[in-house]
């Protein structure tokens, strides 16, 4: 697997930088982004960095463009971004509903639409995005981040039914709650109990990229933790 070339964005966080290190003792060349520099520096040498915004369209393109110029056309991609914000569905604003939409749904799509050329003309790919049990649980309190990540199931499923043709696998993971250190710094021991390790998603997303699992498209693999 030494000359696949596997982009893991969003790398700057817990689940992201789990992942580029798990494709990377795997064998991918990877390269991680993440909006910023400062969030990438925890990254072993051996991983190529570039920075960069997903959200934007335009960024999203310039990026994967980069990356298949310096380091090779992409067989993998892997997207962890992701944003939260809580709150009722009678009390959601617009500015809610727009970011958790433009984070959670936006970069996923404008991600894809980047990869899915060169993976393409390579004759096959695999790409992975991160999902939230809440997308299909409905659970109250977080009504407009539900509903982005419930828009990012569906997004997974037509993306594979129009990729697969091609080669292109699309899945996605849907942990409940990360034990991250961002996590334990605002939430309570307790409300941690059942929370899932970065390491453990970042196998099962290893998992999914696998040359060998041909036949997974269109999944949304629960990783709620015990």
């Amino acid at each position: 697997m030494s000359e696949q070339v596997a982009v893991v964005v969003g790398a700057g966080g817990g689940l992201g930088s789990a992942t580029a290190l798990v494709l990377a003792n795997a064998g991918f060349s990877v390269t991680a982004v993440d909006r910023t520099e400062k969030a990438l520096d925890q990254l072993p040498d051996g991983i190529h960095r570039v920075v960069g915004d997903a959200t934007d369209p335009v960024v999203a393109r310039n990026v994967v463009d980069r990356i298949a110029t310096e380091s090779g056309p992409p067989e993998v991609l892997v997207n962890t971004l992701g944003a939260f914000r809580p709150g009722e569905a009678l009390a959601a604003t617009p500015e809610d509903l727009r970011v958790m939409l433009d984070v959670n749904l936006g970069a996923a799509l404008w991600l894809s639409q980047a990869v899915a050329p060169y993976m393409r003309r390579r004759g096959g790919g695999a790409i992975v995005h991160v999902s939230a049990r809440p997308a299909s649980v409905p659970t109250a309190g977080m009504a407009a981040y539900s509903l982005g990540k419930a828009a990012l199931n569906h997004l997974v499923r037509i993306l594979d039914l129009e990729l697969r043709p091609d080669g292109i696998r699309v899945n996605a993971v849907a942990p409940q709650l990360l034990d991250t250190a961002r996590n334990r710094a605002v939430l309570a021991p307790e409300a941690l109990a059942h929370a899932v390790p970065p390491e453990a998603i970042a196998n099962i997303i290893a998992f999914l990229v696998d040359g060998l699992v041909t036949d997974i498209g269109g999944a949304i693999v629960p990783a709620y933790g015990a």
